[in-house]
């Protein structure tokens, strides 16, 4: 079973991946982007770099996608798969730069995961106070410096996605406490299993 945590970046999706892992040794975690070798120089570029072009941007992350799948989900898929973001955070970030539209993303995505989607998502909340707090308690890369107002477009855009695509997903409400943060994702990963 894949299923990919989404959510924009302080939201507590990567602290829930790591309580999983203390417990699930039989589970194979990864994370997009950077999750290969290859992933590692993209995110780099991606959160570092200076690129001049959005499409440019767009098409490095359907490449760290494109190997990710290739080289860590499709040998993996008789496993559960959990992964720190996925095609929904791609999508996102995408739209909220107001570079290309929802169809278009969605078949080259399609592309880079050889038409094998997630069979759940769980995506986390939250709200703009909480945001602000969070990323004042650490350094911010290229993408977080956008802004507050960019990274909650993106935050809808991630829902009006999930909504869309009809795949089975979990919201989290982020501020929640991470014992009950915890306990809803397991019941919904091992739910009907």
């Amino acid at each position: 079973m894949y299923i990919i945590f989404e959510g924009i970046d302080t939201c507590g999706k990567s602290t829930q991946i790591e309580l999983l892992k203390e417990k699930y040794n039989d589970i194979v975690f990864t994370f997009e982007p950077g999750g290969t070798e290859l992933g590692k120089k993209i995110r780099e570029i991606l959160l570092n770099g200076h690129l001049d072009s959005k499409r440019a941007e767009i098409l490095l992350f359907l490449a760290d996608r494109a190997e990710h799948f290739e080289s860590v989900i499709k040998p993996n898929l008789d496993n559960i798969i959990i992964s720190d973001r996925g095609f929904i955070s791609g999508m996102a970030y995408a739209m909220a730069n107001n570079d290309i539209g929802f169809d278009e993303l969605l078949k080259l995505n399609i592309f880079s995961l050889q038409g094998i989607l997630p069979e759940k998502i769980i995506l986390f909340i939250i709200d703009k106070d909480n945001l602000e707090l969070r990323l004042g308690q650490k350094g911010m890369d290229k993408i977080e410096q956008r802004g507050i107002e960019y990274l909650l477009s993106v935050q809808q855009f991630m829902k009006d996605i999930v909504v869309k695509l009809g795949i089975p997903f979990l919201e989290i409400n982020a501020t929640d406490d991470m014992e009950s943060i915890n306990r809803q994702i397991k019941n919904f990963i091992w739910e009907q299993k």
